[in-house]
């Protein structure tokens, strides 16, 4: 393996080569920006949109810098992608060494050190305690669809079930296996088939324990889907785009032993809840969940392109030789990265880190919703937390969603020089996925900003 050559200052607690506070000098966006989202506008697809046309040159910790020098608190990690921070040390320093070594070779015809030792790192740290194998890839959607392959290998089935509200990708399959069509799937058609959407678990809409939507998921599986014909089922133990779901204690354990009970692969995407985002490596760990296949990708490598399938060694070995990889599938420098990835999370006690946030969060987010009665539900596991806004006035009747304020709320902070993502299937979903780098005294920053643009609603 590479001597990734980090020197006792890399490895010591993180130093910042931007300061971490927000610092707006110009408009927003400003006159290079514009310049840029003018030059963009004539080359690159509409179909390629983004939340805030603010040209990025710098990140490092919590911050990003636009090319007209304002400071961004970043409240959304590339949506959750840069989870130990922008341009962690450890990680470039990795990547750089890797990159004076090897490139590429393509692993299944020359294969490396790198490539194994994520998969080593992966069977131990994921969740149950068995034999595992990993198959490493490009991206999370490309881990979605080689997981779906793999259980239809082992089980001979067709089948594969997700559940409401759920998001798992871009591809042709995966964007059947989405909830929401808009703007995902709308004209892309025809999508794949035999992908079928179970009722979920969503206590603050539904209020039900998670035994009870557990027995409706499982009474949708077997009378519309038919356990005998059922591959897999994927879920996301804490909903993406869906809205930060946190599913009603106990759903997730009895899924999983109805499918071993009828040989259905039970899959965790943990490709954007997963790598300490939550306070756990994984957080279906905060359910008492042992999934047979986990997928991992977004934080798993500081912000270079990696994913992997990861499980129980039988289910994995399904595939014939051959089947399983592809060109840059596990690059030598994309798993440099990720190695360094986990020991900076061993390092510097990420896991607590993440805690912390939840905790810093949860009680600012309190208070607010004290005094908002706009904030329907607070919810969420570590710094993977959200506010769900509701029409004022309806929040222990209707519920009515209030999309309206969420693009007001964004719209006002950006302004501001604070990054806050929206979410949700009808758009209501306030969601904070800041770095673990990101400091109490950013996050009290952001909730400031918060409650001005709260206010600001009138």
């Amino acid at each position: 393996m590479t001597d990734t050559r980090i020197d006792a200052q890399t490895a010591a607690a993180p130093v910042y080569t931007v300061p971490q506070e927000r610092k707006i000098v110009t408009a927003i966006p400003g006159p290079k920006s514009q310049e840029l989202q003018a030059r963009r506008s004539k080359v690159v697809s509409a179909g390629v949109s983004s939340a805030l046309p603010v040209y990025i040159e710098r990140a490092n910790g919590a911050i990003l810098v636009d090319v007209d020098g304002n400071q961004f608190v970043d409240f959304g990690a590339g949506i959750g992608v840069t989870t130990i921070g922008h341009t962690e040390q450890r990680v470039v320093a990795a990547a750089a060494d890797q990159l004076q070594d090897v490139i590429h070779t393509l692993f299944t015809i020359t294969p490396y050190e790198e490539y194994v030792r994520v998969a080593e790192l992966l069977a131990e740290h994921t969740p149950g305690n068995w034999e595992k194998k990993s198959v490493l890839v490009n991206s999370g959607a490309e881990a979605v669809e080689n997981g779906v392959k793999i259980a239809r290998k082992h089980t001979g089935r067709r089948a594969v079930a997700v559940l409401d509200h759920a998001y798992h990708g871009r591809t042709n399959l995966t964007m059947a296996m989405n909830y929401k069509a808009l703007p995902y799937a709308t004209g892309f058609g025809p999508l794949a088939g035999d992908v079928y959407h179970a009722p979920s678990s969503y206590p603050y809409r539904d209020g039900l324990s998670g035994a009870d939507a557990a027995a409706r998921t499982i009474a949708y599986l077997e009378k519309v889907v038919g356990a005998s014909d059922l591959a897999c089922l994927v879920v996301e133990p804490i909903q993406g785009e869906g809205g930060f779901m946190v599913p009603a204690d106990g759903y997730l354990p009895i899924l999983q032993a109805w499918c071993t009970e009828n040989g259905v692969v039970m899959i965790a995407d943990e490709i954007q809840s997963g790598m300490a985002r939550t306070g756990r490596y994984y957080a279906s760990e905060h359910f008492g969940w042992e999934p047979d296949l986990v997928l991992s990708a977004k934080g798993i490598a500081g912000g270079l392109p990696l994913a992997a399938v990861t499980g129980r060694a039988e289910i994995m070995d399904a595939s014939q030789p051959g089947g399983l990889g592809g060109t840059f599938g596990g690059n030598p420098v994309a798993c440099a990265a990720a190695i360094a990835v986990f020991e900076s999370i061993e390092e510097h006690d990420l896991l607590a880190e993440g805690r912390r946030i939840e905790a810093t969060f949860r009680a600012g987010l309190e208070q607010l919703a004290a005094r908002y009665d706009v904030i329907g539900e607070i919810r969420g596991k570590g710094a993977m937390i959200a506010i769900e806004l509701v029409q004022p006035g309806t929040g222990q009747t209707t519920k009515a969603p209030n999309a309206e304020a969420v693009t007001a709320i964004v719209a006002f902070a950006a302004q501001q020089g604070v990054l806050f993502l929206s979410a949700g299937t009808s758009g209501n979903v306030l969601r904070f996925l800041p770095s673990l780098a990101v400091s109490d005294a950013l996050i009290e920053d952001g909730l400031r900003v918060l409650d001005d643009a709260l206010a600001s609603l009138g």
